[in-house]
């Protein structure tokens, strides 16, 4: 569609596993003709194995069927070409060299040092293509990090100090259950892609955009001054209430938990008039918010007691009623069917590409929307090289 905001640009896709295929993922959706290049000797992109599997029976932990097609990269294989490419041939550097003779741009996810080994490395491609963007993520940047340098999810939680901000305070690290340091680092690097796109139109050159996964999240870890609560005697790790902003946190319901985010004067006033308190909206503990933080666990626990008899929906509903911000917590399969994300299509239904809708599954969709552009990710993950005759015979010749 020439809609699309980045309708007309080429993405040469050297991506495997998560951070690569989730940044180009996002470029496909905001038009772009990705064409990913895989390794027929490795099976190509290491998503095609990983578990779950989706076929003509159904999900399943194992392959059944040669067309089975592992769920992970249904999700992030979308709108993607596939062709393959040994790029450890000698003679794989003519054809890598065709594709980025007149591509827009390269994204890269391997160790520091391997595409110089390659041959196609930044310096490398700017001959060939000075106006190329040649994107890296990595696990601590194009510099290499400590030991073997290579980057895992929990690897890159665990030193960017979030595993410290969650969980109860002489507690255990906490590890996220989604992965952050795997996801946050695309989104930094589509930004930095689409940046140096635009200033490339402007001089004419190309530039190597270099995005780490270690410094993606710590720099969002610093967004918080953690050291600086430290430094004043607040706790950095507080479970599941946030004393300094009380009343906050996840309190439980009869039967279930809510968030509460209730910081200002007129949101706290609000929750003690829902919980017909009025006789404390103008109580001196409860009155200011310095004094409210002085008294957060009376606090909590005089509202953790009025939730704990009430449905989760009885409070929401309640604390709505005085404009308290407040939600339910709900699991990952309830959030992704809110019709809200579904009908904005934050979030879409995924099937597979030959069988069809063979169990009800969700992805991403491109979470952002234009008053004059399309984005989506209609078309289907590729097999595995399907798309060699059409890149090769047909775009190069």
């Amino acid at each position: 569609m020439t809609d699309q905001p980045l309708a007309g640009r080429t993405v040469i896709d050297l991506t495997t596993a998560l951070a690569g295929p989730y940044a180009t993922l996002l470029l496909a959706g905001l038009g772009a003709t990705v064409i990913k290049v895989e390794n027929p000797g490795t099976g190509g992109d290491t998503s095609r194995n990983n578990a779950p599997y989706l076929g003509r029976d159904g999900l399943a932990l194992a392959r059944r069927h040669d067309d089975d097609m592992s769920v992970s990269m249904l999700v992030r294989g979308r709108g993607k070409q596939s062709v393959t490419l040994n790029l450890k041939d000698p003679r794989a550097r003519e054809v890598f060299a065709d594709l980025v003779r007149d591509a827009d741009v390269v994204v890269e996810n391997y160790s520091p040092g391997v595409t110089q080994r390659l041959g196609i490395d930044y310096a490398s491609v700017r001959e060939i293509n000075p106006r190329l963007v040649y994107t890296s993520i990595s696990g601590f940047g194009a510099q290499g990090g400590p030991g073997s340098g290579k980057a895992m999810d929990s690897i890159i939680q665990a030193l960017s100090g979030v595993m410290m901000t969650a969980g109860e305070p002489d507690g255990d690290p906490v590890r996220f259950g989604l992965p952050v340091g795997d996801l946050l680092a695309p989104l930094f690097a589509v930004v930095g892609t689409v940046s140096a796109l635009l200033q490339a139109e402007t001089t004419g050159e190309g530039q190597h955009v270099d995005v780490s996964m270690l410094g993606a999240l710590t720099s969002l870890v610093a967004c918080e001054p953690f050291d600086a609560f430290d430094a004043v005697g607040l706790p950095q790790r507080t479970g599941s209430m946030v004393p300094r902003l009380a009343p906050f946190g996840i309190l439980a319901a009869a039967d279930g938990h809510i968030a509460l985010c209730a910081p200002t004067d007129a949101f706290a006033a609000g929750v003690l008039r829902a919980m017909d308190r009025d006789d404390l909206v103008d109580d001196a503990r409860f009155a200011t918010r310095d004094e409210r933080v002085r008294r957060a666990d009376e606090l909590h626990a005089l509202i953790g007691d009025w939730c704990a008899t009430r449905s989760a929906t009885e409070i929401v509903d309640r604390l709505a009623e005085f404009g308290v911000p407040a939600a339910q917590v709900r699991d990952p399969r309830q959030a992704v069917r809110d019709p809200l994300v579904r009908d904005r299509r934050e979030v879409v239904p995924i099937a597979h590409p030959v069988h069809g809708a063979v169990a009800d599954l969700s992805a991403t969709g491109v979470p952002i929307v234009f008053s004059g552009s399309s984005v989506g990710l209609d078309a289907p993950p590729p097999a595995l090289g399907e798309h060699n005759d059409h890149v090769y015979r047909e775009l190069l010749g």
